[in-house]
């Protein structure tokens, strides 16, 4: 295909979103949600029960084996790459919300890793004090007035809202660096991205467990949890829990508990 061509697919959807940008920025941040909406929740506990057999069975120890195998340091240099590779979409979701201060030390912190870093293996950036700032598509739709919408439990996703789902859709299609490499390289970088998931279940596999495999409802756990953290992510919640914000599920005895 001519680069120009392709070039020109690329740009129409980005400037679709920059002008959507400039139409919803004058509506402000959404309004603080309250409590839970879950009108499908019966279908949510059914997705669950396959994310929580599919993690039992295939990701933990999967992730377990990754994390004994490889030496921590290539742990650590594979994380570090994955990571890296974020960053200029991190910029472009900085510069739609407008917040030029933070789509400027992302920038900074993607050439200093990118360099200095060798790739990204490294991250010089966060010892020079150049820690970077993560986010997402779902938080620009916050930050343009998006509600966050309906609890959705998605098959391999997990924990996400309805607004969220829609980001995660965005950030995949639109990724800058996704979109600039050929392939094979593109796929390269999504089994780096793949590794550091491995990584991080091996690392957080205390809490993960503790909450899919100990909790007496472990849907409603994780589902209280998510959005907790969350809204805290967004600055809805700066006490890093609501007032009143109680999960009426919380006593429930999951169905699909073994």
């Amino acid at each position: 295909m001519d680069r120009r061509v392709m070039q020109r697919g690329v740009v129409r959807p980005v400037g679709a979103l920059a002008v959507l940008a400039l139409l919803l920025s004058a509506c402000g941040p959404a309004a603080i949600p309250s409590g839970i909406d879950d009108p499908d929740e019966v279908h949510n506990r059914e997705v669950h029960a396959f994310n929580r057999g599919l993690d039992r069975y295939l990701l933990r120890p999967t992730a377990t084996t990754y994390s004994r195998v490889l030496p921590e340091p290539v742990e650590t240099g594979i994380s570090n790459f994955a990571s890296n590779l974020d960053a200029p979409g991190d910029v472009v979701n900085n510069l739609l919300q407008f917040r030029i201060g933070k789509a400027a030390e992302n920038t900074l912190r993607f050439a200093i890793n990118s360099t200095v870093g060798i790739g990204g293996l490294f991250d010089p950036a966060t010892a020079l004090g150049v820690a970077g700032d993560p986010t997402d598509f779902g938080e620009t739709l916050h930050v343009w007035g998006a509600p966050e919408g309906q609890y959705v439990e998605a098959p391999f996703v997990g924990p996400t809202t309805s607004r969220d789902m829609v980001g995660l859709v965005v950030d995949v299609a639109l990724n800058p660096v996704r979109l600039a490499l050929p392939n094979p390289e593109a796929g390269y970088a999504t089994v780096t991205k793949v590794a550091s998931g491995l990584s991080n279940r091996a690392r957080f596999s205390d809490t993960v467990d503790s909450i899919l495999y100990e909790s007496a409802d472990s849907y409603a756990q994780a589902r209280l949890l998510y959005l907790q953290n969350r809204r805290f992510e967004l600055g809805q919640d700066s006490a890093g829990g609501e007032a009143g914000f109680e999960d009426p599920y919380a006593d429930f005895e999951d169905p699909y508990a073994e």
